[in-house]
């Protein structure tokens, strides 16, 4: 993929200020949520005095008649998956960003804090279907990668299939891992594929909001333009009939964004105008002090 001096310029902006948020602060979340508990079995030792008497096998113990602790290795390596939204209703930003570039900056946060910890990443885009995959690796490198494929990657299918894009997630993830949905969730009909999909892994949906998608003052006639299929319609904003539209259409859009939280997964919500960097900080923070409750 050729790239312009301008692209190249946004990749190096975005490395730089992910990466300082990153080794300042998210690094520590990050390890604390999705590694602190992230322990396997490796094997069988005598048990000495101090042990933690929680961590004996009694059924190994009586067949070898002498206690045996379980020991246990953390977790070096996991595997972090973004399923990325690309369609067309990603290009829209009203207050300076566009939600695109917003999921581009997100992503490359959570793909160094990962890497940062050892973990590999990989990248699902999708808009109308799966259109791009990258498959997980570690480095700087492949973060590069993957934040100049978030910024410059044009989709070739029309609409969204959130649902299309979870079962294929759910095909590739074949051992537990953490996986990120970036989407602004306008689709329908995937609330039992990402529940499916939560049973099975550590599911974390981040959606990208702008003001303008939930409000849309009365400014008379206006042109608008749906991007998913671009077709253009001039509307009154201010008939009876175009407040009716939204109202419903802003009712609908609710509706299917709170199916993430009937489905167990946690949502994040990340809004154009304002700072995501603090958003995401307290995110984690969040999560991380409600594990320790448990």
């Amino acid at each position: 993929m050729l790239l312009s001096k301008e692209l190249l310029q946004k990749v190096r902006l975005i490395e730089i200020t992910t990466r300082k948020v990153v080794d300042d602060v998210l690094t520590g979340q990050y390890r604390s949520h999705f590694k602190g508990s992230g322990v396997q079995f490796s094997e069988h030792r005598p048990y000495v005095p101090g042990d933690d008497v929680r961590h004996i096998d009694w059924r190994v113990s009586a067949r070898s008649r002498d206690p045996q602790i379980k020991k246990y290795d953390e977790e070096r390596e996991l595997i972090v998956f973004l399923v990325v939204d690309v369609s067309g209703s990603e290009n829209f930003g009203s207050q300076g960003k566009l939600k695109s570039e917003i999921v581009a900056e997100i992503g490359g946060m959570l793909a160094y804090a990962a890497t940062h910890t050892g973990d590999r990443v990989g990248v699902l885009m999708f808009a109308g279907e799966v259109e791009y995959i990258v498959p997980p690796k570690k480095g700087r490198k492949h973060v590069l990668r993957l934040i100049r494929d978030l910024l410059a990657y044009s989709p070739k299918t029309k609409g969204t299939d959130l649902e299309g894009a979870l079962e294929a997630a759910d095909r590739i993830m074949k051992h537990r891992g953490i996986i990120f949905i970036l989407s602004d969730f306008i689709a329908e009909g995937y609330s039992r594929q990402l529940m499916r999909l939560a049973s099975k892994h550590d599911v974390v949906a981040v959606q990208i909001k702008d003001q303008r998608e939930s409000d849309i003052p009365d400014v008379g006639q206006l042109l608008m333009c749906n991007p998913e299929t671009g077709e253009e319609v001039l509307v009154d904003t201010g008939s009876y009939q175009f407040r009716k539209w939204f109202d419903e259409y802003r009712s609908r859009v609710e509706a299917d964004s709170k199916a993430t939280v009937r489905t167990g997964v946690e949502r994040l919500q990340i809004v154009t105008e304002e700072d995501y960097t603090d958003t995401v900080v307290r995110f984690f923070r969040a999560r991380s002090r409600r594990r320790k409750l448990r």
